[in-house]
């Protein structure tokens, strides 16, 4: 038990063995008025337990917001660490030995997919900053999204196993229109795909689905991962909330993607839920209404 509760525990037995101690006395000295006593007794006995309870919460509330940033300090040391470890072997291997030009091209490739990694993280640090801190307008226009999901799943798409399979499978509806921020949207397509991907085994599909249908626009993130349990489903949009600790998850992040995609969606007055996925995995289904 840490310190500050043992502190806190000590304080509320003291508190109410004085309370008890002086109410005997009291009825000792003043039979007469055991009613009046004990009476008032309760009512401070009942302001104690409730403001021990509501302080105990805060600072249980505290304790888990600090343990939380504490584990997306690791997380983002960990999420930079490895794309700039990548990029830097790639330069160093550029530098020392004589490539193709096919060989020095898909090196640069690779490179250049670790950048905007680490890109994506430091936009949504920035945006949830800026979310937090109320400093963000949502500036909006309208915009083609069919031409900015395509465009953000061209550049996620990758291919593995030894067929060489492409896992983004993407159905767009083609010329949809909404108004919206289009870089906060941007933020929200990208963090839905990537968890998709992330969460997803090797050579499992990820299902990216655009459509208009009763004047509102869906788009569906479905994969076939590790799913999702019903208590953790709305929890997960909660700021740097992720299952287990950072000692023992093994898929990367920051716990901001969600939260992000979350706040975005409000802003632009969607709504976003989780479902299970059949056999397995989840979908996420973001609803837009145009109006």
């Amino acid at each position: 038990m840490k310190k500050p509760f043992i502190i806190f525990y000590a304080l509320i037995i003291y508190a109410v063995s004085e309370l008890v101690w002086w109410g005997y006395m009291l009825i000792k000295l003043q039979p007469e008025r055991i009613g009046m006593i004990l009476g008032e007794g309760s009512m401070f006995a009942l302001i104690l337990v409730v403001g021990a309870y509501s302080l105990h919460a805060s600072i249980n509330k505290e304790r888990k917001l600090q343990e939380q940033k504490k584990n997306f300090l690791l997380s983002v040391t960990h999420e930079l660490k490895s794309p700039l470890a990548s990029i830097k072997i790639l330069l160093q291997t550029i530098q020392k030995r004589n490539l193709t030009r096919e060989q020095l091209l898909d090196f640069v490739s690779k490179s250049l997919l670790d950048v905007e990694r680490l890109d994506d993280m430091v936009e949504n640090m920035l945006l949830a900053s800026k979310i937090d801190n109320r400093s963000y307008s949502f500036p909006k226009a309208s915009f083609n999204l069919s031409v900015l999901v395509d465009s953000i799943v061209n550049r996620l798409q990758i291919t593995k196993c030894d067929c060489n399979q492409q896992i983004i499978d993407a159905e767009i509806e083609p010329k949809i229109e909404i108004t919206g921020d289009k870089f906060a949207l941007t933020s929200v397509v990208t963090n839905l795909i990537e968890n998709a991907v992330k969460y997803s085994s090797p050579c499992s599909a990820v299902g990216v689905k655009l459509f208009s249908k009763d004047d509102k626009v869906y788009l569906e993130v479905a994969d076939q991962g590790i799913g999702i349990a019903d208590n953790e489903k709305t929890r997960i949009f909660d700021k740097f909330y992720r299952v287990g600790s950072e000692d023992t998850r093994n898929t990367k992040g920051t716990g901001l993607g969600l939260y992000i995609v979350k706040e975005v969606l409000d802003k632009h007055h969607a709504s976003i839920r989780v479902r299970d996925n059949r056999p397995e995995g989840s979908v996420f289904e973001v609803v837009f209404g145009l109006t």
